[in-house]
């Protein structure tokens, strides 16, 4: 294990000094008087009343030092722990003659600081619990003493795995949610369009009726006239509207020809140039899978409306090795880096959640030059139709 001798908080600091004075130079050293030497003795007494656990131990793994501190979160006294073979109170690696550095070595860096090492130690009765550990060596008659601290970490591991389940659920709820929106637009727009968008074309037909049964006159030709004006807004907007909801491009078509009406509605209405490059066998997807990537995309082309001023953007899909790869570029304004997690951009986190409900990855930052580019990589080996 390397072993790490980088700055540490006082209080750290100073056990550690003591410690590694008392292992270096003075532990357990006795003058011929029998009085033990003041220096070490001064030492053992911050050691002692070091609020961490600390042990020492030699290269054979036997622990030569103890505290009350390390007594305690073991279950043990310090006289149980002082003589005691390591693998009494921390979990051993399967190694013969182990020294405590390996001990260690097994469940790898725990991450909290660059020199703090996870370790499973063992309570009295033979309750592992999660622990982390700094070590440190120190030369004494021909022979090294490994100084170690140690950290109880169940508990915050505990709360770690809480938190990590309750994440869980509201990811889970999210996709639920997502699910939910997403029938409830299906619906609605398919009451507008088989019910009010009929209703407006009887309309239509009606008045063209009317005309020929009122005859030609100029008064009765300028009212109809604004009558039909009327209703075909009405039916353009009712097919903007339930569009918007859910384009029925998406159930006939599927989601290349989708993408295609959401590039050129986008066109029309932004006047950004658009370029679709995609290849409609690679995007033959299920439902769940085609509803996601186009309100991903919708949800990017809506941000860049809005905040890019951008006036190119393209729009890449293609599949490899069972994913689908999807890249969203712009040559607007870019995107600064504090905004990426703002709570209030709720557009991006609906992107988030939409891919990560699909089990993907994405990226959004900084294009090369001017611009942002959203990177996404979603696993569709599942969801292919």
């Amino acid at each position: 294990m390397k072993r790490q001798r980088s700055a540490r908080p006082p209080g750290r600091g100073l056990a550690m000094f003591a410690l590694g004075f008392l292992g270096g130079r003075l532990l357990a050293r006795v003058d011929a008087d029998g009085a033990a030497d003041a220096p070490a003795h001064h030492s053992r007494r911050i050691v002692h009343n070091a609020g961490e656990a600390i042990i020492a131990a030699d290269e054979s793994s036997r622990i030569v030092l103890a505290n009350p501190a390390a007594a305690g979160m073991f279950g043990v006294t310090v006289q149980q722990m002082e003589g005691s073979p390591l693998a009494s109170f921390i979990r051993a690696p399967h190694l013969d003659a182990a020294g405590p550095p390996e001990y260690f070595q097994a469940d790898g860096r725990a991450g909290r600081r660059g020199g703090d090492y996870a370790g499973t130690g063992l309570r009295a009765g033979g309750e592992p619990f999660a622990i982390e550990g700094s070590i440190a060596d120190a030369r004494q008659d021909g022979g090294t003493v490994y100084t170690i601290i140690l950290r109880d970490v169940s508990e915050r591991q505990r709360v770690q795995r809480k938190l990590a389940r309750s994440h869980d659920q509201l990811r889970q709820l999210s996709s639920a949610l997502q699910t939910i929106r997403e029938e409830e637009r299906t619906h609605i727009a398919r009451e507008l369009h088989d019910d009010l968008g009929q209703l407006l074309a009887s309309l239509r037909m009606d008045l063209s009726l009317l005309t020929e049964a009122c005859g030609a006159t100029p008064n009765a030709l300028r009212l109809i006239g604004g009558m039909d004006s009327n209703l075909l807004t009405a039916i353009t907007s009712l097919r903007r509207i339930a569009t918007n909801l859910r384009p029925r491009a998406l159930d006939e078509g599927g989601l290349y020809f989708a993408l295609q009406g959401l590039r050129d509605d986008f066109v029309e209405r932004h006047g950004i140039a658009c370029q679709l490059l995609a290849d409609e066998a690679e995007l033959r997807l299920d439902d769940k899978a085609s509803t996601a990537i186009f309100r991903i995309i919708q949800e990017a082309l809506t941000n860049i409306a809005r905040h890019a001023q951008a006036s190119q953007v393209t729009m890449n899909l293609y599949r490899i090795n069972g994913e689908l790869l999807i890249t969203i570029r712009d040559d607007g304004r870019g995107i600064p880096e504090e905004d990426l997690e703002k709570a209030e951009s709720l557009g991006l986190v609906g992107m988030r959640e939409r891919v990560w409900a699909l089990r993907g990855d994405i990226s959004i930052g900084a294009d090369e030059g001017p611009g942002t580019r959203i990177d996404i990589v979603l696993p569709v080996t599942s969801h292919t139709v």
